[in-house]
């Protein structure tokens, strides 16, 4: 038995442990962790937008790589700190965990910041952070390297006004990719524009040669005008408000736009302090539950519903295009990434402002009011009768056999934590897949070519579609409204596609139809991508395998560092899935013991709606622009 005694417990000190463990503070360090990196400074400045000390931010994204973000507000402050005479204040924000100006409401009666940990995450996890401030007729700088202080604090003479920059660059041995995406940014300053009406966000994209300057005068309403006029508005006015002051101390702020389409899906993008927040909560649970109390309400008053008929929360909000923003000292969030809000009492605050509100503008527009009704009645009849006529779909029994899709391979087991269900494309992929798969807990459903787009099919095309109906009664949980996640026969739904651009082709179509049609299965951390390898690599005795290019190379690298003589190598390429004979497709894609999966998640529901829209809507010129921005990034990944 191996030793276990005191000098085996470690001591983490200074930011050692952000290092050590990221995802404890960002949340990994997959795409979304490192774009989180310029959340952390962005949201730092506008904090001094919100508290009324700063107009003005830019962001740069330079050719390196790196980032700075600097605003015209206040300035950190440099003189010695108290605890730490030998250090600055500025030294200790971003060396020192858990330090800042906003644990209380003296400085900022309402902050997106709240733990004291962002700067000082942003500076542990970069190679290098370089902070300049001008504050009191002075301008000052220092410089970090991977979070420690690598010179003095430097006095550059004076200066006029006031405000932080803040550069840094991601340390590429944390994150594997250090590439920001430009579109990511821009949405992240177009939020936050949004949010905030006063302020004037630019960004400089130094490799694309870009400017670009959000502002928006009315806030959230000139975000719900955009949205609603490209999706076509089923009510003419939007309804909008603002409240301030709110809260038991007086210093909480609420503010909506809100505007019904005539699209199925509902947006609802909702901020506390500026920051999003994608999984929701109190603040989201209020305007939900103002708006169904209140539009039925109505309804009932002028005798609008059928006998019988009780709308639900989903049919009041189908089609709605919405903003929520709320601004409140000390809010409570899961987590550091602050992606839901689980601030007590405010569900009920945010429910009895906004309903008063639609009470008058309901009854203020009776027409607009009643066309609303409408449409929500249509929706909760169409939802019943298809409940109705849905059957729910069981796993064939002894005693209970149901018509499944005929190339659906099922598997024996039903529990639904051990169950996987596999969606391959064509006939041979599905033929390897059902020799590899484990008959007990997978099982293979094997699609004809490309499905359809979703994104601008017709409701009766989706409906007559045999791979889409297939998928749907394979899952066996419905579709669209009706989708239930807590029905589905399988507990993971995993796109097995082939390596290459039809693969992707198939993979993106199959993501916007779970993303329009079963978005829960998303939300609830469901649905996955499998990652079959393109290359297989021989070296002597050895073999492995390698998912793309790049770790090819790293391989091979590997194999030419060794001191002993490099044995002989053999490269080969998959042409596809249905090439790997099923022991290769089992041990590279399928074995949970040894395969890669990647789970499917939305972390920004207003760049990932747009996304969506753009690359697989009816816009071509919305794709060409996508390629023509991507180009150089792809100038050595083509799959020809």
């Amino acid at each position: 038995m191996s030793s276990y005694n005191a000098s085996d417990i470690e001591v983490l000190e200074g930011l050692e442990g952000v290092r050590k463990r990221p995802g404890m503070y960002i949340g990994g360090t997959d795409s979304r962790a490192l774009h989180h990196l310029i959340t952390e400074v962005l949201d730092n400045a506008m904090d001094e937008a919100v508290a009324g000390y700063a107009d003005k931010i830019w962001l740069v994204l330079a050719a390196d790589g790196s980032v700075s973000v600097r605003d015209n507000g206040r300035g950190i402050p440099v003189d010695p700190h108290p605890r730490f005479p030998t250090k600055s204040a500025l030294e200790v924000v971003m060396t020192t965990l858990h330090s800042g100006g906003k644990f209380s409401d003296k400085v900022y009666s309402t902050a997106g910041g709240l733990h004291g940990v962002g700067l000082s995450v942003v500076n542990a996890l970069s190679l290098w952070t370089e902070v300049e401030v001008i504050r009191d007729g002075r301008r000052s700088r220092q410089r970090f390297e991977i979070g420690l202080a690598a010179s003095k604090l430097e006095d550059l003479g004076t200066a006029r006004g006031s405000g932080t920059t803040l550069g840094f660059l991601p340390d590429p041995t944390i994150f594997p990719k250090t590439e920001f995406q430009r579109t990511r940014i821009l949405e992240m300053c177009r939020s936050r524009a949004y949010l905030n009406r006063g302020v004037v966000i630019h960004v400089h994209l130094e490799s694309l040669d870009e400017h670009h300057q959000f502002h928006f005068p009315n806030g959230l309403q000139d975000f719900i005008q955009e949205v609603a006029d490209k999706a076509g508005r089923l009510v003419p006015e939007s309804f909008v408000g603002q409240v301030e002051n709110i809260g038991d101390d007086g210093k909480g702020r609420l503010e909506w736009a809100i505007a019904w389409t005539t699209e199925l899906d509902t947006r609802l993008l909702s901020y506390c302090n500026t920051i999003p927040t994608p999984s929701g909560g109190a603040h989201e649970l209020g305007l939900k539950a103002a708006l169904s109390k209140g539009v039925r309400e109505f309804a009932e008053s002028r005798n609008l519903l059928p006998k019988g008929l009780a709308p639900t929360t989903d049919d009041v909000i189908g089609g709605m295009a919405a903003g929520l923003s709320v601004f409140v000292p000390n809010p409570q969030f899961s987590g550091q990434t602050k992606d839901r809000l689980t601030y007590p009492g405010l569900s009920r605050t945010v429910e009895g402002l906004i309903k008063d509100r639609l009470d008058h503008w309901l009854h203020g527009n009776p027409e607009q009011a009643t066309k609303l009704v409408e449409s929500v009645v249509f929706r909760a009849q169409e939802r019943l009768k298809r409940k109705r006529s849905q059957t729910r779909v069981l796993r064939k029994t002894a005693t209970n056999r149901l018509t499944l899709p005929g190339k659906l391979t099922d598997c024996i087991s039903n529990d639904l934590g051990a169950t996987e269900l596999f969606i391959v494309e064509g006939d041979s992929a599905g033929g390897s897949a059902k020799q590899a798969r484990d008959r007990h807990t997978q099982a293979i459903l094997p699609l004809r070519g490309k499905i359809l787009n979703v994104e601008h099919a017709k409701r009766e095309r989706f409906e007559k579609n045999s791979e889409i109906q297939s998928l749907i009664t394979a899952i066996g949980a419905g579709v669209g409204r009706q989708f239930d996640v807590e029905k589905r026969r399988y507990g993971r739904i995993i796109i097995m596609t082939d390596a290459d651009v039809d693969g992707a082709h198939i993979a993106s179509l199959l993501l916007t139809f779970f993303y329009r049609y079963m978005k829960p299965l998303l939300v609830e951390r469901h649905l996955f991508m499998a990652q079959p390898p393109l290359f297989k690599i021989n070296a002597g005795a050895e073999s492995h395998y390698a998912l793309d290019e790049g770790e090819k190379t790293r391989l091979l690298k590997r194999f030419e560092s060794r001191k002993r003589k490099p044995p002989k190598i053999t490269i080969s390429r998959f042409k596809g899935l249905g090439e790997m004979s099923p022991m290769q497709l089992r041990e590279t894609t399928m074995d949970p013991a040894c395969r890669r999966l990647m789970r499917v998640v939305e972390d920004d529901a207003d760049l990932t709606h747009g996304t969506f829209r753009r690359l697989m809507g009816k816009e071509p010129a919305e794709r060409l622009r996508f390629i023509q921005e991507k180009a150089p990034f792809a100038q050595d990944a083509l799959d020809i």
